[in-house]
């Protein structure tokens, strides 16, 4: 499996010019997309879970899980600089370990993108049924989440999917336009947040600081177990390295757009972790084993209509705390934030998964109709709309913290991958133009591996059984069409 069909470098380039896409994005718009696929439902939604696995120590798996997406990003910058073409971590596995990996890859990206576009959107119809239901226009309970979450259907869920959906059909440069929009939505909100709840922090609200302690593999609890949780929340930068194929200059803006994008969510991280946890405290609900009861369980649940005020029961964590706080006014701005906010994460998740697609078609691992480009407004649209309805369904049946879990399992295996294929290319093609380089590569690459490692294993065991079924399941339709239809196997090339 490990480099057969390699495909060289250089013939990846030359693919991308016969049939690319038209390059339309500078650094500025690259990074507010970045921004825009960080931050989002890790920080307005899953702060409660983090809080409910770690208590006030979730502020150190923040700092944990931010730590290995910098030294992700540091390879991806390397590696988007040198292949700026679309495709992210399956391009760069295809070029260096080759096809049965690169399959892999791309199989598991899609639980990094379409999965997470599906966890965005259920995590954004939670606070408009929250708008809706303080405006005294509730929808029926039964419309409000999925069978899987107590309904029947997520019907604001699977309606904003496919309105992003259309958007991102009619191009990619008016997608960058209104994304440029909401992301100032976010950042106007999540400032105003630190701003009132940063002069209200106590220091007993920190006491204990680790009441679940630092976790154990595969136990999903604890400081380990809520960063690979809020690693979530840091997902989405390498959707910057789909994008290349359409950046103006990308050996230049890629890395910018990668490592800004990172730098400015892990501060904003930082100050709204400390700022919700010092507030009101995040002291998690305990079982009569002592242990941290697992959120979304029947004894979770009737732990938190008891305790309707903790934090780690809201839905809504960041307008809860100003709530409790008394600026509830505030609150309720905060989450209309969130509301307007949260599509520019799923337009950027369906967006890097489309490209991942369009990629995949290319080489003729997927069919060729999935690449064609919409002559009128130069995107995939085919692929785009297949992707959109998919989710949409998605969202409509599943709750938030399976479906971000689930993204985290694959988002894990494609950052490890990236930063083996950089200490291979060192040393296979050491002379290859390199315009941006790792630092110290032999030793970020290495800790960006364990670090990914030390997450995944810290994943629930049904977490990682879900992930290891989805990538057999891949390997399964890899050889029943692309092992055959490959172009690099076949010698031929897309029209």
């Amino acid at each position: 499996m490990l480099f057969q069909r390699v495909k060289p470098l250089d013939q990846i380039l030359a693919t991308a010019e016969k049939k690319g896409l038209t390059r339309q994005l500078g650094p500025v718009q690259l990074t507010l997309l970045g921004i825009g696929a960080i931050i989002g439902t890790g920080i307005f939604v899953l702060t409660a879970e983090a809080g409910q696995k770690a208590g006030p120590g979730m502020i150190i798996s923040f700092v944990i899980a931010a730590v290995v997406c910098a030294l992700a990003a540091l390879a991806y910058a390397e590696l988007a600089a040198m292949i700026p073409v679309s495709g992210s971590a399956y391009t760069y596995t295809y070029g260096v370990l080759g096809e049965s990996l690169a399959w892999i890859v791309g199989w598991a990206l899609v639980l990094e993108y379409a999965v997470a576009a599906g966890a965005v959107a259920v995590g954004w119809s939670g606070y408009m049924n929250g708008l809706l239901m303080s405006a005294g226009h509730a929808l029926p309970e039964a419309l409000r989440t999925g069978p899987y979450d107590g309904g029947a259907f997520n019907v604001l869920a699977f309606a904003i999917s496919l309105v992003i959906t259309a958007l991102l059909v009619f191009g990619t440069s008016k997608s960058a336009q209104v994304n440029a929009v909401l992301v100032s939505i976010k950042i106007v909100a999540l400032i105003v947040f630190i701003a009132v709840a940063m002069p209200t922090v106590k220091d007993v609200n920190f006491h204990p600081f680790f009441p679940s302690g630092w976790g154990s593999p595969m136990g999903g609890v604890g400081v380990l177990g809520a960063a690979a949780s809020i690693f979530f929340a840091y997902v989405g930068f390498d959707a910057v390295s789909t994008a290349a194929e359409e950046t103006k200059n990308p050996n230049r803006n890629i890395p910018i757009g990668l490592i800004g994008s990172l730098a400015v969510c892990t501060v904003f991280y930082l100050l709204v972790g400390y700022a919700a946890v010092g507030a009101v405290g995040s002291q998690p609900m305990m079982g009569a084993d002592g242990m941290s009861l697992a959120t979304g369980s029947q004894a979770f649940a009737a732990a938190c209509q008891g305790s309707v005020e903790a934090l780690v029961c809201s839905k809504d964590p960041l307008a809860q705390v100003l709530r409790m706080l008394g600026f509830a006014s505030i609150g309720n701005l905060i989450g209309l934030a969130a509301a307007l906010a949260l599509p520019s994460v799923i337009l950027m998740m369906i967006f890097g998964q489309t490209r991942i697609f369009f990629v995949m078609s290319r080489d003729g691992l997927l069919p060729n109709f999935l690449s064609k480009i919409h002559p009128r407004y130069h995107t995939p649209h085919i692929v785009t709309m297949i992707t959109g309805v998919a989710v949409s369904l998605f969202s409509a049946m599943f709750p938030v913290g399976i479906l971000a879990d689930i993204s985290n399992s694959g988002t894990l295996f494609a950052f490890i991958m990236v930063s083996i294929a950089v200490m291979i290319l060192r040393v296979k093609q050491p002379t290859r133009a390199r315009p941006f380089r790792t630092p110290l590569a032999w030793v970020v690459c290495p800790l960006g591996i364990l670090g990914c490692l030390l997450l995944f294993v810290n994943l629930s065991v049904y977490t990682i059984s879900l992930f290891v079924g989805w990538a057999t399941i891949g390997l399964v339709v890899y050889y029943l069409y692309g092992y055959r239809k490959s172009h690099l196997a076949n010698g031929t090339e897309p029209t």
